[in-house]
């Protein structure tokens, strides 16, 4: 192996793009790195920023007229991957550039195709998400731990974070399927697709940071738990 597919759905990131990148371009790992933005209409001025890297070595821009969601940023960059293992991560600062390292080794060592960063595991409780607000933040915080319940029975399975931001994974375990979601219910069904395909993930330990809403989080517990709730069904029984 011998190139890291690095994924970024970008959407009103102005405030941490730059620095994310950056980090991304310089953090050291043993393969070569081909970045994949996907810069979805933002309008905080993110599109301005995205632009000054599209003509940097191996970085690949990729620009969609109107936000339609994380997953659908995702499967646009599925279709450019060249790399022989594939990295997902988002344009905030909520998880560190710098255990991508430790998340590649359990693959470059041969012991799985598919890794998942979790944050319980690195925080050694499921209340992960801290926003401010004590209300939401246990709602979401709950919500979660009943979703990963629900995953791990249907599924049989044993993970504690499904729906983790950090999924790594060789280029050949999604050569075949083709994903359908195009919100956070993307992350479900990469997990549920290749638990279901065979590959068996690997968790390992991360440092999580949750940002607020006003701080530009962007996952809504109605509209995106109901998302959740039935991928978790449906690609278990119907897809």
């Amino acid at each position: 192996m011998h190139k890291l597919s690095i994924i970024i759905p970008v959407y009103n990131e102005a405030k941490t793009f730059v620095e994310l990148i950056e980090k991304v371009l310089a953090v050291k790992i043993p393969l070569k790195k081909e970045i994949i933005v996907v810069e979805s209409g933002s309008t905080d001025g993110t599109r301005d920023l995205v632009k000054k890297y599209e003509n940097r070595e191996n970085i690949v821009v990729l620009y969609q007229d109107k936000p339609n969601g994380k997953g659908n940023a995702l499967k646009l960059a599925f279709k450019y991957v060249k790399g022989d293992i594939v990295l997902i991560q988002d344009a905030d600062l909520e998880y560190k550039v710098e255990e991508y390292g430790k998340l590649l080794q359990p693959i470059l060592d041969g012991k799985t195709s598919f890794v998942l960063g979790s944050r319980p595991l690195g925080k050694e409780s499921w209340n992960i998400r801290r926003f401010g607000n004590f209300f939401y933040t246990r709602l979401l915080n709950i919500g979660g731990f009943i979703y990963t319940t629900l995953f791990n029975l249907l599924y049989f399975t044993w993970l504690t974070d499904p729906a983790t931001m950090f999924k790594v994974f060789k280029s050949e375990c999604i050569k075949d399927i083709n994903f359908k979601s195009d919100y956070f219910d993307l992350d479900w069904e990469i997990v549920a697709k290749l638990v279901k395909t065979g590959y068996k993930p690997i968790e390992i330990p991360v440092v999580y940071h949750s940002r607020s809403v006003k701080e530009g989080k962007k996952i809504r517990f109605f509209r995106d738990g109901f998302l959740v709730f039935f991928a978790i069904i449906k690609f278990r029984f119907f897809d």
